[in-house]
């Protein structure tokens, strides 16, 4: 057939007689040249040090080379270790990485295993390097968390109260088999002499074997019962503590009787029994981990990475801002710094906890402690840095603990419906007998406050969507709780060192 268009000369049999080259083929500002440059200068001794009291074998493949291909590869949005393995061999960017050591699947699966605890220490020199660059600014954090996909199937899952009844029937059933293998050996034992048969004994091992990881499970959700319950009862004794406090009576139905057993209808799971049931966003429930970030405003920097088992956030502020403090200290990244006058002697300022926000938490001594300031004289002053969070993670426990962290806590108090008109605006100090939650939903309504959290839309909820929707990140690969936390933390260190790239990208 002839066609009237002239097309360019096509032979594939002339990359046969060529040899390409990374360096040849791709942009020089990619981003693996970027990670091939920056992953060996970072602190890896702990990874390092694991090989030193391992000389078995034969010698390891490079840290530096592991780190960085591990880590470009969640960078691309490649997360199986099989598929990891496969680009190795066919896809330029990897073979930039590896060279002629080619890892098979096996050695990177097992080496994001073993590391799995050092994931943390690459967190933090990553936020380091962020920190350096000048991209944690801490003017502004948002927190949020995200549920993922648990690696474990709903359909190896049971309930308390089927547990129960499926114990009932495996001891029959084992019982049965007992004695019916008293009578099979009894018979053989005329038989056949000294010989036996083994299909009895391996049908038996089976339904022993089922028993006791049913009972094992059994023993977990009580467990959890019994844990869920003292912190009911821990929560009611400060409830009542502080109702009594302030004078107010007890009002509605009297709450029901705390209990140290299991419902009937609650589950585990037998794949990964850490995961939990949880309600995801198509409305249904699967088996889920809890994701939490918090994430500096100005470049959208990922400063702490947990995980958690729990459905909702209402636990997660205190223990995320603990994360953020130890994370900015081992990261070296200081604390914001103003400056005040003062006309009094040098003293520490210690804000109240249930003020409003913008305010100074401490100021720190002069330099000349020897002699009075003078009211031209300024002094260091440590700023509270604003934290905003949905209503998830609201609580009188939560905003007291952040404010005590010295965070200016900007939490919703509640779901504003999308028919009903914005709050009234609100200006100058609350009033004094408010409460810590008028006080916030007070401190929501002011000009200031309303900036400020109106900015956690477009700090915090893009990274998520950045992890699941832009790298395809929605599911983990690991099982249990601490190493999902690990995979979580390599998952975010790879999110901030994205955002770098293109940082420096953008400055050339």
């Amino acid at each position: 057939m002839e066609f009237w268009k002239t097309f360019r000369p096509w032979n594939p049999q002339t990359y046969a007689h060529q040899t390409l080259t990374p360096a040849q083929v791709l942009p020089e500002d990619d981003l693996v040249f970027f990670l091939i440059e920056l992953v060996p200068q970072l602190d890896l001794t702990p990874f390092y040090a694991y090989y030193e009291r391992e000389t078995r074998g034969a010698p390891p493949f490079d840290v530096a080379m592991m780190a960085t291909l591990l880590t470009y590869s969640y960078c691309v949005g490649v997360f199986s270790s099989r598929r990891i393995a496969a680009a190795c061999e066919r896809n330029l960017a990897f073979l930039a990485i590896v060279g002629d050591q080619r890892p098979d699947f096996r050695t990177i699966s097992d080496f994001r295993k073993i590391h799995e605890a050092r994931f943390q220490d690459l967190f933090v020199e990553v936020l380091r390097v962020a920190g350096e660059l000048g991209m944690v600014k801490l003017g502004n954090l948002a927190l949020d968390g995200s549920k993922f996909r648990a690696h474990a199937s709903r359909h190896k899952a049971m309930s308390y109260g089927y547990m129960k009844k499926e114990v009932e029937r495996l001891r029959a059933e084992v019982a049965a088999l007992l004695q019916q293998a008293e009578q099979v050996d009894a018979e053989q034992d005329a038989m056949l002499g000294s010989r036996r048969g083994d299909e009895l004994p391996a049908e038996l091992k089976r339904r022993r074997e089922r028993l006791q990881a049913i009972e094992a499970a059994m023993r977990h959700l009580e467990q959890e019962a019994k844990d869920q319950a003292e912190v009911q009862r821990r929560e009611r004794a400060e409830a009542e503590a502080q109702r009594q406090a302030t004078g107010k009576k007890a009002g509605g139905r009297p709450p029901k009787e705390i209990s140290d057993t299991p419902e009937e209808r609650a589950q585990t799971n037998f794949t990964d029994p850490e995961a939990k049931i949880m309600k995801v966003s198509n409305k249904g429930f699967d088996y889920c981990f809890n994701a939490q970030a918090m994430v500096d405003g100005a470049h959208q920097i990922i400063v702490a990475a947990e995980t958690c088992d729990a459905a909702n956030d209402k636990e997660q502020a205190v223990p995320m801002a603990d994360a953020t403090l130890a994370n900015l200290e081992a990261a070296g990244i200081e604390w914001p710094q103003g400056v005040a006058a003062k006309d009094t002697e040098p003293a520490v300022l210690m804000a109240d906890a249930t003020r409003s926000s913008g305010e100074a938490t401490e100021i720190e001594q002069p330099p000349d402690q020897g002699q009075p300031a003078t009211a031209d004289q300024t002094v260091a002053v440590a700023q509270r840095i604003p934290l905003s969070a949905d209503n998830g993670y609201f609580s009188e426990g939560n905003v007291r603990g952040l404010e005590a962290r010295g965070f200016d806590p900007h939490l919703a108090t509640g779901r504003q419906k999308h028919n009903q008109p914005q709050a009234a605006s609100a200006s100058g100090p609350p009033p004094e007998e408010a409460t810590v939650k008028e006080r916030m939903a007070y401190k929501l309504r002011t000009k200031e406050g309303r900036a400020c959290y109106v900015k956690r839309k477009q700090i915090v909820e893009p990274v998520f969507g950045q992890i699941k929707q832009g790298r395809g990140f929605r599911q983990f690969l690991l099982r249990g709780l601490q190493k999902v936390g690990a995979e979580w933390k390599l998952v975010c260190l790879t999110h901030n060192l994205l955002k770098i790239w293109r940082y420096q990208c953008a400055l050339t």
